[in-house]
């Protein structure tokens, strides 16, 4: 089980970087739209949005929030029914399940921004490979046995 523990810390330390970096970054977009903070031309959203605001919110919100709460949710496997009905995989506790989403989420966000931006920078390289990451930490034996119902 100490395998299951080193495991079970490693993915709350990239749940815990993922979430402190979508803070940080959603906060910022979302207090200046423009991306000036981080030398950011709107421009590059070529027409799929007007600024930076709502990239910003989903940062903060899918990237910091949701990881936050998922990680809260690891630690102390709370039973919060409304959670379970977006359980999709029954036989965990949600917190697990809710890592899974979030790593395929941010796969997903990536390839979005890859496509709108029509080129990959080395940052998109390892935001993926952080979403596969967290998938394969989620899906090891001994953390999945941690959160089996």
């Amino acid at each position: 089980m100490a395998s299951g523990n080193i495991a079970k810390n490693f993915l709350l330390f990239l749940l815990g970087f993922l979430a402190i970096g979508a803070w940080f970054g959603g906060l910022v977009l979302i207090i200046k739209p423009d991306g000036s903070l981080f030398q950011m031309d709107p421009a590059i959203l070529q027409g799929s949005f007007s600024d930076f605001f709502i990239p910003g919110v989903i940062l903060l919100l899918v990237f910091g929030l949701f990881p936050t709460l998922t990680i809260v949710g690891l630690i102390r496997k709370p039973d919060i029914k409304w959670l379970n009905y977006l359980n999709l995989i029954h036989d965990y506790h949600f917190a697990w399940t809710f890592t899974v989403y979030i790593g395929i989420a941010m796969i997903i966000w990536i390839n979005i921004q890859t496509l709108i931006l029509n080129e990959v920078h080395f940052i998109h390289t390892i935001y993926s490979s952080l979403g596969i990451l967290i998938i394969c930490i989620a899906l090891i034996p001994s953390v999945r046995l941690q959160y089996k119902k």
